[in-house]
């Protein structure tokens, strides 16, 4: 590939706290990229195939913790490195890209956690191991894609990142046997959302409890996770949507604690869509694509519009019905320990729950305009509770449907 049809990397930022770090890298496309682990000292690199990126120069971290600093070099004629100074052994638990959506460019987001100094030494040799061919003896020797994991697994043993063969850029989380979670925080930005009587907003709750959500579920070691935004980042409805339909994810969860204007009602509660709702899914679908695309790969090209249509509207029911039972399977989780509303299972026309070929959901995680909610809402023992309840159920949920298979 000519140097000038690469991609290009175009920012790159790293944030840090004692237990985790995150490399978030700007691209102007998607792209291939490996990690490796390299000692004395303790380094994570992380290599993608690009042509240039603005800033050579060691580079300080927001925050103290597991990385100290970092670098972008050119390391090639069609690499840029990352590389990673640690203070304390730390692998990466998941790493995934994600399309440009709007005015937010394409982006690889890489997570570390700590790990013991013996599994850090026993990755690095490995890595090292892999690399011994190289003109470059500390070179990245993992052209694979990292699945997320919070248990150690062997490093990856294929070739570097500069002696892979030319393949078709990765346009979607990095594949692997594990379910793709999307969470979606509520609101952001500009759009505080709710806001409780002591100025606790809406998006900062949604925010904390889906970040939350998303560590412990990858650290059952059972789940891909994606977040629509980790920030106070503004997000249209159909951004969120098309992260989602996009990253082609087995299950979308929106997590809202909105206001009513009766202040006794409170609790928890989970939407699934409406089958009477409007057919809105012009709205849905992305610029240019059609029905035929929605179900791609399940019909013939040269399908007739009327067998289109029946084809789709099999996959909506079939997505509901999954929506449905997974929404079941949280609210029996949640039964026990949470406050839940009468009726838990609801069905609603909102816009996060339109995707035709995505199982999706919106919990509401109780009312901004109760008492006992907001004191809830606002209790970290309480976030526990509701996110332990959560994991368990999508897991009991996927658990069934690995059964049926």
């Amino acid at each position: 590939m000519a140097q000038d049809d690469l991609p290009s990397v175009e920012a790159a930022r790293v944030s840090t706290t004692p237990d985790r770090a995150r490399l978030i890298l700007d691209l102007s496309a998607v792209t291939e990229y490996a990690v490796a682990s390299i000692a004395d000292p303790n380094r994570i690199v992380v290599d993608v195939r690009a042509g240039s990126v603005p800033t050579i120069a060691t580079q300080p971290v927001a925050g103290q913790g597991i990385v100290a600093s970092f670098t972008t070099t050119i390391a090639g004629d069609d690499r840029v490195r990352v590389e990673l100074t640690l203070t304390t052994p730390s692998i990466v638990q998941q790493a995934y890209l994600l399309d440009a959506v709007a005015d937010q460019p394409a982006r690889l987001v890489v997570d570390l956690v700590t790990t013991t100094p013996e599994d850090f030494a026993a990755r690095a040799a490995a890595d090292l191991a892999n690399s011994i061919d190289r003109v470059v003896p500390d070179a990245v020797a993992s052209a694979e894609p990292v699945a997320p994991s919070s248990e150690p697994s062997p490093a990856p043993s294929s070739e570097a990142v500069a002696e892979a063969p030319a393949a078709a850029p990765v346009t979607e989380v990095p594949a692997s046997s594990r379910p793709l979670i999307v969470l979606d925080p509520g609101h952001g930005g500009v759009d505080n959302g709710a806001s409780s009587p002591s100025g606790i907003h809406e998006k900062d709750i949604t925010l904390a409890f889906a970040l939350q959500l998303r560590d412990l579920l990858v650290a059952s070691g059972k789940f891909d996770v994606a977040l629509t935004r980790d920030d106070d980042t503004y997000l249209t409805l159909n951004e969120r949507v098309d992260l989602a339909r996009q990253n082609k994810a087995d299950l979308l969860i929106s997590l809202h604690a909105d206001t009513f204007q009766e202040a006794d009602i409170r609790g928890a509660s989970i939407y699934t869509r409406d089958e009477r709702a409007a057919d809105i899914l012009d709205k849905v679908l992305s610029a240019g694509e059609t029905r035929a695309d929605v179900v791609a790969g399940y019909a013939p090209s040269d399908a007739q519009p009327a067998v289109v249509d029946i084809l789709v509207e099999l996959m909506r029911r079939q997505v509901r019905q999954q929506a449905y039972l997974a929404a079941g399977d949280i609210v029996k989780a949640m039964e026990p320990s949470v406050t839940l509303r009468r009726f838990p299972v609801r069905q609603a026309d909102f816009f996060v729950l339109q995707a035709p070929d995505i199982p999706s959901m919106l919990i509401e995680l109780g009312f901004m305009s109760n008492a006992a909610d907001i004191k809830n809402l606002e209790s970290q023992q309480w976030r526990d509770k509701v996110v332990t309840a959560v994991a368990s159920g999508v897991e009991g949920y996927f658990e069934a449907v690995r059964a049926a298979q």
